[in-house]
């Protein structure tokens, strides 16, 4: 009975990490990096934030450590991107954001399915979702010495706590956890695209 739901978290967790390792690598060629810097940034990228979620629910050695699986998705994303960077150089930003709030959705879903399966507390699981969705980026950000997306621009962490929400929720309800992680990544890949076109932000205080 636990073999579907653990296949599945699997493919959505393995999914993310190579849509998070293309993004991170696109960061790389942007911020001029060579190609050891590419694969660094995007190792972090894919899998800096579920190595946090691992390390703070006590899943030890975390998944990106002791499944070469992780690794290896991170490092093709990165080859992708490096073997054919003339074409990245023209991809336009709005498909970059779709790549971004498309891995975004994935690792929410998948943090807090995770977190569920380690019996965490579901406010806590939602946490953990959040934190496996942005983390990385956060890495990512800082590797480029530029301030974290996540504290800045559009809706973005919120989108990762509503799709992990949604996800715990349905589960706690005994609802499919397939559907309700199809419900969750919807929800969350659409709050972040519609954030991103109606230029949605957070209130923040004026810098006088």
């Amino acid at each position: 009975m636990k073999a579907a739901p653990d296949k599945l978290l699997l493919a959505v967790d393995l999914a993310g990490t190579f849509v998070f390792g293309l993004e991170g690598a696109v960061a790389g060629v942007r911020g001029n990096l060579d190609a050891l810097g590419l694969m660094v940034v995007a190792f972090a990228t894919a899998l800096g934030g579920g190595l946090v979620r691992d390390l703070l629910i006590g899943s030890v050695p975390p998944n990106a450590i002791r499944d070469v699986r992780y690794g290896l998705c991170a490092f093709a994303g990165a080859a992708v991107v490096f073997f054919l960077h003339p074409f990245v150089q023209q991809v336009p930003e709005p498909l970059l954001v779709l790549i971004d709030a498309a891995g975004l959705s994935l690792f929410a879903i998948a943090g807090a399915r995770k977190a569920l399966d380690y019996n965490i507390p579901p406010f806590s699981a939602v946490l953990m979702g959040g934190i496996t969705g942005v983390g990385g980026g956060t890495i990512r950000d800082l590797f480029l010495a530029q301030v974290p997306a996540v504290l800045r621009t559009d809706i973005y962490a919120v989108a990762a706590l509503l799709g992990a929400a949604l996800m715990v929720i349905g589960v706690r309800l005994k609802l499919s956890p397939a559907a309700m992680a199809l419900v969750g990544g919807l929800a969350c890949f659409t709050l972040r695209m519609v954030s991103y076109h109606l230029h949605w932000n957070l209130p923040r205080l004026a810098n006088n």
